[in-house]
C-alpha cells in the first residue's frame, strides 16, 4: 500500500474529526471568498465611477497640470492623440475635455463651481457618470454651441431650471476674465452632493472660443479601458506613442489620489480579516493532526520498529494533511459557489442603511453588497488556504518522525 492509499484511509478513521476540520477549511474558504470577492467588486465599481466622472481611468495632461490645474496649461493636437489612443487594445473610450473652475450667474444667484467641457459626440451614459444621472433634459447637441448641463443642487442654488440662462465666467490662458453664457438642457444628480452642487458640463467649442483655445487644444484627454486591472499598461502604450510627447501620462491612482487612498487602506483591512481567518483555519488543522498523531504514537513506535524510517512517518503525516486540505477545499467550493451566485447576480440591498446616494472617498459607492471573483483571485484564495493547510501539519508530521520506537512500545 502506498503513501497516499494508507494516507487516505488514516484521514477517514476519525470521520466526525475529519469532516469538522474539512468544514472549517470549507468555511473559510466561503469567507475568503466573502472579502475578496466584495472588495473586488466595490474596488471596481468605485474605480470605473470615478473614471466616469471626468478623468478617466488613464489621463492624458499638460505636464504639471495635475498640481496646478490652470487653464494656460494645455494640450495641442489632442484630436489625433484622441483618435490614436482610442485605437489601442484595452481602451474602450477617449475623450477631449477641458476642465477649470468658473463662476456661474442666474438672473438671481451667483455660484462659484467647476466646469467640465465636453464633446456630446462622444459623451456617452457609458463613459460619463453625468450623462448617465441626468434626471431632467437631456445633454447639449454638437449644434447646440450654448448649452449647458448642471447638477441638481447648483440648479437649486441659482433657482433655474431647464431653458434658462446660466452666465458663467472664468480665466482664459492669457490670465484675462471672460464670460459667456449659455442656456441649461439638462439637470443631473448623482447623489454626491459636493458633486452635484458645483460641477455643470458646457459644450467644448463655446469653451475653446471663449478661452481662446484653438480647436484642436483641451487640457486633458480622458481614457476609459475595458479594464481598470491594465491602468498601467495602457498608461505606458500611451506614453509610447509619438503624439504622447512632452505630455503627462497618469493613471487613476495619481490624478485620484484620494480614491487611491481609500481603497488601499480599505484592502488593507481586507487583508488583516483574511489574515485572521487563514490563522484560525491553520489552528484548527494543526490541532488535528497533533491529536491524531499522538493518538498513533504506539503505532508509528510500531511502524519503525518494523523498519519504517522517520523521514517516511514525516511524509506519511504531510500526505494526510494534504488530503485533508483537498478535502476541505472540494468542500468549500461546494458550500460557497450558491452563495457567491445569489452575491454576484443579487447581492444583498443595503439601500435602506445607507440610502442611494452613500459615498465613500467623493465617490459614489453600491449600496448593495455584490461580490466579483478575479481568476487571480480565486488562484490565490485556493493556492492560500492550501498552502496554509500544508504548513499547518509540519510540525505535527515532524513530531511523528521523532518518536522513539522503544519507549512508544510502551504506551497504552
Amino acid at each position: 500500500m502506498n503513501l497516499n492509499q494508507l494516507a487516505w484511509r488514516n484521514i477517514w478513521r476519525r470521520k466526525r474529526r475529519t469532516l469538522i476540520t474539512a468544514f472549517s477549511i470549507g468555511f473559510g474558504v466561503m469567507l475568503a471568498v466573502t472579502f475578496t470577492g466584495s472588495g473586488d467588486y466595490t474596488y471596481t465599481n468605485m474605480i470605473d465611477t470615478g473614471a466616469s466622472m471626468g478623468m478617466g481611468h488613464v489621463t492624458v495632461e499638460p505636464v504639471g497640470y495635475h498640481l496646478k490645474p490652470t487653464l494656460d496649461k494645455r494640450l495641442s493636437g489632442v484630436d489625433a492623440l484622441r483618435q490614436r489612443i482610442a485605437a489601442l487594445d484595452d481602451v474602450s473610450d477617449a475623450t477631449v475635455r477641458i476642465t477649470g473652475q468658473a463662476m456661474f450667474a442666474s438672473a438671481r444667484k451667483s455660484v462659484g463651481g467647476a466646469f467640465i467641457a465636453v464633446d456630446p459626440a462622444f459623451e456617452t451614459a457609458e463613459n460619463n457618470l453625468l450623462v448617465r444621472s441626468l434626471v431632467e433634459g437631456d445633454l447639449f447637441t454638437e449644434r447646440d454651441g450654448r448649452g449647458i448641463v448642471i447638477g441638481s443642487r447648483l440648479a437649486q442654488k441659482l433657482q433655474v431650471k431647464i431653458g434658462k440662462k446660466v452666465v458663467y465666467t472664468t480665466t482664459d490662458a492669457t490670465g484675462e476674465i471672460v464670460s459667456n453664457i449659455a442656456r441649461v438642457t439638462g439637470i443631473f444628480t448623482t447623489g454626491e452632493d459636493t458633486i452635484d452642487g458645483i460641477l455643470a458640463l458646457l459644450p467644448i467649442a463655446a469653451v475653446q472660443e471663449t478661452l481662446s483655445y484653438a480647436p484642436d487644444e483641451a487640457t486633458v484627454v480622458a481614457v476609459i479601458i475595458k479594464d481598470q486591472r491594465h491602468a498601467e499598461e495602457v498608461r505606458d502604450r500611451i506614453a509610447a506613442l509619438p503624439e504622447a510627447g512632452g505630455v503627462a501620462v497618469l493613471t487613476w491612482k495619481k490624478s485620484q489620489p484620494d480614491l487611491a487612498a481609500v481603497i488601499a487602506f480599505d484592502k488593507a483591512g481586507n487583508y488583516i480579516s483574511q489574515f485572521l481567518v487563514g490563522l484560525l483555519i491553520s489552528v484548527g488543522i494543526l490541532n488535528t493532526m497533533l491529536m491524531s498523531v499522538l493518538e498513533r504514537t504506539r503505532e508509528f513506535g510500531v511502524m519503525m520498529a518494523v523498519g519504517m524510517s522517520p523521514k517516511v512517518l514525516f511524509k506519511l503525516v504531510m500526505v494526510e494533511s494534504f488530503w485533508l486540505s483537498i478535502v476541505g477545499l472540494i468542500l468549500g467550493i461546494i458550500i460557497t459557489a450558491p452563495w457567491y451566485y445569489f452575491l454576484y447576480h443579487y447581492g444583498i440591498d443595503f439601500t435602506g442603511a445607507f440610502g442611494d446616494d452613500f459615498s465613500y472617498g467623493g465617490v459614489l459607492v453600491d449600496p448593495v453588497f455584490k461580490a466579483r471573483l478575479f481568476k487571480e483571485s480565486i488562484i490565490a484564495i485556493l493556492g492560500t488556504l492550501f498552502m496554509l493547510a500544508l504548513l499547518a501539519g509540519l510540525y505535527p508530521a515532524w513530531r511523528a518522525g521523532r518518536v522513539p520506537p522503544v519507549d512508544s512500545l510502551k504506551t497504552i
